[in-house]
């Protein structure tokens, strides 16, 4: 019920004012059935954009942070992720990718549509960034198409770390499904698992137009880190 609430009451209408979505693609979404739409992700915003212009529910899988944070402030945004649908999965160590893959399979299992974001992480740059293999084993495993997304604009409007978002023009274009039934049984091969999903990450930069690095993003920005604290406390030559 609330997550209806937000939609259509609270958040979706202000959603739309704010950011002005144009929409495309969106006789791609299948009006019925399990699905997996799997997009780019630049801004804390898509969590609630893509969800606000789709006509049927989507569920993503949220980062555990979310839900775990401490005093008022971190008990009201559990809520609100809670209560919006959204399912909390802990990215840290090595059952992490496991436990993220049963969640997903939970959803599709009730023929309804998984929102995840292969980069595993926000954008740091604006870039898009190497995919993770997590949503080949889901589509291989639940047998269901794969729905290319790109949120464009996304990243202007709010940038990691910015909290209130700027009044910016969005598009969310959507891409025709992508079937892999012709890999079916093969969700243990690591190889088809890559390719699976390099060419769910080609789809989406076709869609999103975005300079793309062969790198995952979590690497990318644990290595700009260290280069900024490089340069902020360099090393003393040894004497």
């Amino acid at each position: 019920m609330f997550y209806y609430l937000l939609k259509y009451v609270i958040l979706g209408p202000l959603l739309r004012v704010v950011f002005r979505p144009r929409i495309e693609g969106l006789d791609h979404i299948p009006e019925s059935g399990a699905a997996i739409i799997a997009g780019n992700h630049l801004s804390f915003a898509d969590h609630f954009l893509m969800p606000a212009v789709l006509k049927r529910r989507i569920t993503f899988l949220a980062k555990a942070e979310y839900f775990t944070g401490p005093g008022i402030r971190g008990r009201l945004t559990a809520t609100f992720f809670r209560s919006a649908g959204q399912i909390p999965v802990d990215r840290s160590g090595k059952e992490a990718g496991q436990a993220a893959i049963r969640e997903g399979l939970g959803v599709l299992s009730k023929d309804e549509l998984l929102g995840i974001y292969p980069e595993g992480t926000r954008s740091h740059d604006g870039r898009l960034y190497k995919g993770k293999v997590g949503v080949a084993v889901m589509a291989l495993k639940a047998q269901v198409p794969v729905i290319p997304c790109a949120m464009i604009g996304t990243f202007e409007a709010q940038p990691p770390g910015k909290v209130i978002p700027k009044v910016h023009p969005v598009t969310i274009r959507f891409g025709k499904p992508l079937d892999f039934s012709r890999y079916e049984g093969m969700e243990n091969e690591k190889a088809i698992l890559r390719a699976i999903t390099d060419e769910i990450m080609y789809a989406i930069l076709m869609l999103s137009e975005q300079e793309y690095v062969d790198q995952y993003a979590a690497v990318a920005k644990a290595e700009e880190a260290a280069a900024a604290k490089e340069r902020k406390f360099p090393r003393l030559p040894l004497s």
